[in-house]
């Protein structure tokens, strides 16, 4: 995983659990916006949630901060 996809993952992990909590879930579109403008980046989250640690389609934003860090 690039540094700056895994700065980008902690960055909205930490602002989710910061407005929603602790128990607050999330899917790896969550740190992209709703366009497909850099694909070869969503893929790069997307192999590493799926492929890589085979997470849910929503996972606890706590679970992947610390997946990531």
């Amino acid at each position: 995983m690039t540094e700056a996809l895994r700065d980008k993952i902690i960055k909205v992990c930490t602002l989710k659990i910061q407005q929603k909590g602790e128990n607050v879930g999330l899917s790896f579109y969550a740190f992209f916006a709703n366009k497909n403008d850099n694909p070869e980046v969503l893929m790069e989250a997307a192999t590493w949630w799926i492929m890589t640690h085979k997470l849910d389609h929503f996972e606890k934003a706590v679970k992947i901060k610390a997946l990531v860090e």
